[in-house]
């Protein structure tokens, strides 16, 4: 077991407010939901952000929480960690290098566990797909009141469809002004077809009053997945 202190951010009483509605509306989805996946179109929407955030909305309001860094491919997550050292994480846990203990990080955030993507592995979406993930849903499931899963976005990579199979719900982010109504239609269509409950989207970087606060485009850049990591450069074609 680790131990890390995160990065954080005060957030303004706007913003906390946005995120105290976005946990009201996912507790009116219904008692089942535990488990839930983030996603978006592209990269750099804002996605890893939420997922943080909406992690420690839960845990400040007594919630025993875990998040869970399932973007093995490019982890932007791991810009949370500040203090303490990762040693292992969650592709280490499903090549069967770890155990779930082991591999994940007790934070000095109170109520809330983090396990990280770890080392880039050759075959990220086989090994979400495999029946270690599963297991470990299944045993956190019974060890926390919500788990919180950052995906990539599945424009760009299948992993979150594989991911969804296994959580109680899917929540969309989308950048406002960025992605088309034809292009955030494919996504949820991909979503469905991995029989996934979307529980709804979140419209990200809003311009609230000409200003460029927390939803503004001044505060989440876009440079978290490049072109060059998950685009036409990376694969060679």
């Amino acid at each position: 077991m680790q131990s890390i202190e995160l990065k954080q951010t005060e957030l303004d009483f706007r913003s906390k407010e946005a995120f105290k509605t976005l946990r009201a509306n996912i507790e009116f989805s219904g008692e089942d939901i535990k488990v839930i996946c983030l996603t978006s179109c592209t990269p750099g929407e804002g996605k890893s952000n939420i997922s943080f955030e909406l992690a420690k909305s839960y845990a400040q309001m007594g919630r025993k929480v875990l998040l869970i860094d399932a973007d093995l491919r490019r982890s932007v997550m791991r810009q949370r960690h500040k203090k303490g050292k990762v040693r292992l994480g969650l592709s280490n846990y499903l090549v069967g290098k770890a155990t779930f203990e082991e591999a994940m990080c007790l934070t000095d955030v109170r109520n809330m566990d983090m396990v990280f993507s770890g080392p880039v592995p050759p075959n990220p979406s086989e090994l979400l797909g495999n029946n270690r993930f599963k297991k470990l849903i299944e045993n956190a499931r019974n060890m926390y009141d919500m788990i919180i899963i950052d995906t990539p976005p599945l424009g760009s990579v299948i992993d979150s469809a594989v991911v969804s199979k296994i959580c109680d719900g899917a929540i969309f982010v989308i950048e406002s002004g960025a992605i088309s109504s034809h292009f955030a239609k494919k996504i949820k269509e991909q979503l469905q077809v991995a029989e996934c409950r979307i529980l709804g989207v979140v419209l990200n970087k809003v311009e609230m009053n000409g200003g460029k606060g927390y939803y503004g485009k001044g505060y989440y850049g876009k440079g978290y997945y490049g072109k060059n990591y998950y685009g036409r450069d990376y694969y060679g074609k």
